[in-house]
């Protein structure tokens, strides 16, 4: 059994430095990796990205985190994501890594994503040069995520986005910037790997849970959404390749 600690949206800042890093203090308590669903800053400068490695960093149990919009802001993500690893934090984009858990290992893929909308409300790489490049950008990510998610040989798969694999978290959200808040195509790439638990943010007004199409449990841990700190989720591994494939959406609880 792994205990995944999970939540995105911090929005740091210097006015706010050390206020989040308090909630973390028994995290290791309770959970044995803390997942991060981007958007750790609020304009993407890297005095936020300085602040938040300072939230991040010796908490006790390993950190992943992807990148949000925010923190792309400023043009600044890539230093934003050197001074997150200086401490300590594992940042993906577009890739994975597999952390062992107590004997049971746990592999983590994802990146920031990007929009598009959902089936039958979806944009199209069709028309005008900006379009296609927006959609275009979609794909190229969903492609590295399935890559990435099926590249992976651990006993329980997460993908973690800070852009929505499904609509069923983004319940609350006006439906005219469901667009902009994330995209079956990453939801696709869920479903194509057999993941357990696909873990997003940026949906400050959604609600908690929800499914992807092939019915992958969805978690939406902004925190305007979860209220705390962070929310937990436990992940059991079954005994074999064949049971985990077979019945992975079965084996997520939360408390």
């Amino acid at each position: 059994m792994i205990r995944v600690a999970a939540a995105g949206d911090l929005h740091v800042g210097p006015e706010t430095a050390g206020a989040y890093r308090e909630h973390l203090t028994a995290l290791a308590d309770h959970a044995d990796v803390f997942l991060v669903a981007g958007d750790l800053t609020r304009h993407g400068t890297v005095e936020e990205g300085r602040v938040a490695a300072g939230e991040l960093r010796d908490v006790g149990v390993p950190v992943i985190a992807v990148l949000g919009n925010h923190d792309y802001h400023s043009d600044a993500e890539n230093e934003i994501t050197e001074v997150l690893r200086d401490a300590g934090v594992t940042v993906l984009e577009g890739d994975g890594t597999v952390l062992d858990c107590g004997g049971t290992s746990l592999g983590v893929a994802g990146g920031k994503g990007f929009g598009g909308g959902f089936e039958g409300r979806c944009a199209s790489d069709f028309g005008e040069p900006e379009m296609k490049a927006f959609v275009g950008h979609t794909k190229d990510f969903a492609g590295r995520l399935r890559t990435a998610l099926l590249g992976l040989d651990a006993d329980v798969i997460v993908s973690l986005t800070h852009y929505a694999p499904a609509e069923g978290t983004l319940e609350g959200e006006p439906p005219e910037i469901y667009p902009f808040l994330g995209s079956y195509l990453i939801g696709e790439a869920i479903d194509a790997s057999g993941a357990d638990l696909a873990i997003h943010g940026h949906a400050h007004k959604g609600t908690e849970k929800g499914l992807t199409s092939g019915g992958v449990r969805v978690r939406n841990v902004a925190l305007p959404v979860i209220q705390h700190a962070y929310a937990l989720y436990r992940l059991d591994a079954l005994d074999s390749d064949d049971q985990r494939r077979g019945r992975r959406r079965e084996r997520v609880s939360a408390w």
